[in-house]
């Protein structure tokens, strides 16, 4: 069977980082949507739990219940449901209509949309939807927004903490005249965070950081991160071919001379993006993949009883012209994860 292992000590490395640019564990919320970035969201859930962080982000309210014994204070990104929650989640305002959702006394945290347009509230409808969320009874928890490019060198990210900084303002004097009080604000993900020498915020959202990771363009600062999760896979069975010989769909791998060759427990039906002939993966100096990947196995010019694939996802996602976090989040939530 293939397996994951997820490494604690390059998961607790990473977050050592993390919570020290943030200036303490209590101003990190770790992001577990698409479980864990495909890390597993109860292994990376207790991990964090044992490292002492007490927040965390998820995608949905079914990911928040299933983490709710883990953390404090948990913020849900993309659901809104007409039900009880329990007083640790705290549910996005995307959109003004997002209220009429929402049972009384639910925590919220409104959404700013400060110029990624996808999702959140326009700068000027900051003073509505409160008044709103108040007539509605829901206790307003927070306030954020969302960089579009904090890792590319551009102004943008300049520009959006500009109009994010002009918000806090109208904020401060809007919650003074309803006498609000206890709104957490909160903007930096994981690149962001490494942009900013002096942390001031309530909190950042660390997503891909945690996991070993922050594709920031250089000459932006890149942190000492280690990546945490390893593929391995085991062999199925091995057998000789003569040259000439073709292996696996259509063909494509001819041998150039007799060779042997397994196939192994894992293919694109796992989320390990599909390969061919033309577009191989090197696994390491010696060993590569063959052909085209199967749904269910592939085949790598190797005997070994088993073979990691990867422990830094990046070769690979260059070689699909992709980011990690695709081919991390791809991993079939099936494939059994080990902590190590």
């Amino acid at each position: 069977m293939s397996y994951i292992t997820i490494n604690k000590q390059n998961f607790f490395h990473n977050l050592d980082i993390c919570s020290k640019r943030a200036k303490c564990k209590e101003n990190v919320a770790i992001v577990l949507k698409d479980n864990a970035y495909g890390h597993g969201l109860l292994e990376i859930s207790s991990l964090a739990k044992e490292y002492g962080l007490t927040k965390a982000v998820v995608q949905n309210i079914q990911e928040a219940k299933k983490i709710q014994s883990y953390f404090e204070y948990i913020l849900i990104l993309a659901d809104t449901k007409k039900e009880s929650l329990s007083h640790s989640f705290h549910i996005t305002i995307n959109s003004i209509d997002d209220i009429e959702h929402l049972e009384e006394n639910t925590n919220i945290h409104i959404k700013i949309d400060t110029g990624m347009h996808r999702n959140g509230i326009a700068p000027n409808e900051l003073e509505s939807t409160i008044h709103k969320a108040i007539e509605q009874n829901l206790n307003i928890t927070g306030v954020f927004t969302h960089f579009k490019s904090a890792d590319i060198m551009s102004s943008v990210y300049f520009w959006q903490k500009s109009i994010f900084r002009d918000i806090k303002k109208n904020l401060s004097l809007i919650c003074e005249q309803l006498n609000i009080s206890e709104i957490k604000l909160h903007s930096c993900n994981s690149s962001a965070l490494f942009r900013e020498e002096n942390f001031s915020e309530d909190f950042c959202r660390i997503g891909l950081a945690a996991y070993g990771y922050v594709e920031n363009e250089n000459p932006l600062y890149i942190p000492d991160l280690k990546p945490v999760l390893s593929l391995n896979t085991q062999k199925l069975s091995s057998r000789t071919i003569k040259k000439g010989q073709s292996i696996g769909y259509g063909g494509n791998f001819v041998a150039s001379e007799d060779m042997t060759f397994s196939t192994y427990d894992i293919g694109y039906g796992d989320g390990f993006k599909r390969l061919s002939n033309e577009r191989y993966f090197q696994i390491n100096k010696k060993e590569r993949t063959l052909g085209n990947t199967s749904m269910d196995n592939m085949s790598i010019n190797s005997t070994r009883e088993e073979i990691s694939l990867f422990d830094d996802v990046r070769p690979l996602a260059k070689l699909h012209n992709t980011i990690s976090y695709e081919i991390l989040t791809s991993l079939n939530p099936s494939i059994k994860r080990v902590i190590v």
